[in-house]
């Protein structure tokens, strides 16, 4: 039987382990600041100070109880990296240009920008897209094999 999966604040979660990390959480803050009230009502002068440190001491059971459910409920998520077929990309870019038009040039951008072109891998896609752009396409009408274009020194 699979799990039902969640998705809260950008990520995968099992609804059964989010419920027991809101218990383990809960328990464990409560737990906290109830004990540390008590403890500091005895020691501090003034019950509202006691209650400001039981706070705190509550706030530090919160991490710990996030970080114990860390512990024991690991993530749902599979991340896979793969190289992406450049075919793709390209069409993607072809797609990009129809939509909102011009993307621009490799020439405008800002150096750290291209740095990060580089790094992300995705510089030489933008340069050949760039190249592809400026190169004459041929018209059906004038490529070779078409009645336009022929090659053979024959009219059509």
């Amino acid at each position: 039987m699979k799990p039902e999966l969640y998705e809260v604040w950008g990520d995968t979660v099992d609804g059964r382990h989010l419920l027991y990390s809101i218990l383990i959480g809960a328990a464990i803050s409560l737990g906290a600041f109830f004990s540390a009230q008590q403890l500091f009502l005895g020691w501090v002068a003034s019950e509202q100070m006691a209650r400001a440190y039981a706070m705190l001491v509550g706030i530090i059971g919160c991490l710990a109880g996030g970080a114990l459910s860390a512990l024991l409920f690991k993530p749902k998520r599979h991340v896979v990296e793969h190289q992406a077929d450049p075919a793709w990309r390209a069409q993607v870019l072809l797609e990009l240009q129809e939509e909102f038009g011009d993307l621009g040039r490799l020439a405008d951008l800002p150096p750290a920008t291209v740095a990060e072109l580089h790094e992300m891998d995705l510089y030489q896609l933008f340069a050949d897209y760039e190249r592809d752009l400026k190169s004459p396409h041929p018209s059906p009408e004038t490529a070779p094999g078409t009645q336009g274009g022929r090659h053979d020194g024959s009219v059509a």
